[in-house]
């Protein structure tokens, strides 16, 4: 996913996605665990979409504080 994906969302969207990513990554990991994983590259770039959504999701916070 990219970023200017996650800006267009808005706060209740970005942390429906955060926890749409939260569930994947976990199905990956028992995928992983249980050997049934086969392109493992897909563990790193969940990882990485969790942390862009975050991200983007604290900024909003940040901005809707001030």
């Amino acid at each position: 996913m990219k970023a200017s994906e996650l800006r267009a969302k808005d706060v209740a969207g970005l942390e429906k996605e955060v926890a749409d990513l939260l569930k994947a990554h976990f199905g990956l990991r028992m995928q992983k665990a249980t050997q049934q994983l086969s392109n493992h590259t897909t563990l790193g770039n969940t990882r990485r979409d969790i942390a862009r959504a975050k991200t983007i999701l604290a900024e909003k916070k940040k901005g809707a504080a001030k």
